[in-house]
C-alpha cells in the first residue's frame, strides 16, 4: 500500500516593520509632486485635444456645406437651371414666397430662421427654426436638420449657414451693375462662368446668421455683413463646383474684428481699420486680401469705387 499523503500548510511570515511600510500612505510632498505632474501633463495635452476637437468640427462643417451645395446643384438641375432663392424674407419661422420684387414666386432655400432682435443675440424658438428650414426649397433635397448648422454653432441655433448675395441673394440695395450683368448676380447656374464655378462662393459658415443672404460690398472696399470668426479665426465656404474649403483670415484687423462681433452684428459697411472696442487697430495688406477674397467670391468681379449706392 502507498504511503498516506500529508499536507502541510504554508505560512508566509513578514517582519512587522515591512507591514508597517506597506500600510504607510503618501507624504504631503509626494502627493503634491504627483498633482504637479498631472497638471503639467494636462497643460500639454489639453490644447492638443482642443485643437483636435475643433478640427473634427471643422471637417463636419465642411461636409455639411458640401451636402448643401450638392442639394443646391440638384435644385438647379431639376428647375431648368434656375438656382434657388438665396434671400429668405417674410414672417419669422416660415418660408414666405415673394409675390413681387427680385424673387417673385421663388420659394427661399430656407425660411426666415432669425429673430427680429438677432443683433443682440435673441433666437426664435426651436420649433420656429425647424419649421423655417423644413418649409425651405432645399428641404426635399437635403432632409437632415444637422446639415444646416455647424457643430461649433451657438446652442439652440439650427441655422448657421447663409447663401451669398451674388448667388440669387439680396440685390435690392446693391450697385445697378449687379442687376445688369447676369454673371454677377446669378439666377441661372449656367451663368456662373466669369470667373469659373470653382471661384464663386455659394454658402458661407456665418455662425450667427443675419437676415436674407450674406452681403459684402460690390463697388466699395468695405464689408457689409461681418467677417465670421469660425474654426480658428477663419470660416468655411463652399463653391459652385461643389467643393468646400476652409479659409483662414490673414489680417490682424480682420481677426480681431471678427472676434469682437462673434454672434452679434453691430454695424453695416465696416471698413478695414475701423476702431475695435474704441481702440485703433491699423489695417494692412492682409486685411484687404481677406476682404478681396470674399468680395470676388461673392460677385465674381469688383465694381469701380464710387459706382455703388
Amino acid at each position: 500500500m502507498g504511503k498516506r499523503r500529508e499536507y502541510v500548510s504554508l505560512e508566509i511570515k513578514t517582519p512587522v516593520s515591512a507591514g508597517k511600510r506597506f500600510l504607510k500612505g503618501f507624504t504631503l510632498v509626494e502627493l503634491l509632486v504627483v498633482i504637479a505632474i498631472i497638471a503639467v501633463l494636462m497643460a500639454i495635452l489639453m490644447p492638443a485635444l482642443s485643437r483636435a476637437r475643433e478640427q473634427g468640427k471643422r471637417v463636419v462643417c465642411l461636409n455639411n456645406l458640401k451636402q448643401l451645395t450638392l442639394a443646391w446643384m440638384m435644385y438647379a438641375d431639376a428647375n431648368n437651371d434656375k438656382i434657388v432663392n438665396g434671400a429668405p424674407l417674410g414672417a419669422a419661422g416660415v418660408a414666405t414666397v415673394p409675390t413681387a420684387g427680385d424673387h417673385r414666386d421663388e420659394k427661399p432655400w430656407v425660411g426666415r430662421a432669425w429673430h427680429d432682435n438677432y443683433a443682440s443675440g435673441e433666437m426664435l424658438t426651436e420649433a420656429q427654426q425647424k419649421n423655417a428650414i423644413e418649409e425651405g426649397a432645399l428641404w426635399p433635397y437635403c432632409k437632415n436638420l444637422k446639415l444646416y448648422n455647424c457643430p461649433t454653432g451657438v446652442k439652440g441655433q439650427f441655422l448657421t449657414y447663409a447663401i451669398m448675395d451674388g448667388m440669387n441673394g439680396m440685390a435690392q440695395y446693391r450697385d445697378p451693375a449687379v442687376r445688369s450683368d447676369p454673371s454677377i448676380w446669378v439666377k441661372l447656374k449656367t451663368n456662373i462662368h466669369k470667373p469659373s464655378p470653382a471661384n464663386r462662393i455659394v454658402f458661407i459658415d456665418e455662425g450667427w446668421v443675419t437676415p436674407d443672404s450674406y452681403a459684402v460690398e460690390y463697388a466699395k472696399e468695405a464689408w457689409w455683413d461681418d467677417p465670421p470668426s469660425r474654426h480658428g479665426d477663419g470660416t468655411n465656404v463652399s463653391f459652385a463646383d461643389g467643393r468646400s474649403d476652409y479659409y483662414k483670415w490673414k489680417g490682424i484687423w480682420t481677426i480681431l474684428w471678427a472676434r469682437s462681433v462673434a454672434n452679434l452684428h453691430v454695424a453695416n459697411g465696416v471698413v478695414p481699420g475701423t476702431a475695435i472696442d474704441s481702440k485703433p487697430v491699423a489695417a494692412g495688406p492682409e486685411d484687404i486680401e481677406d476682404l478681396l477674397f470674399i468680395r470676388k467670391g461673392c460677385w465674381g468681379k469688383l465694381g469701380v469705387e464710387g459706382s455703388g449706392f
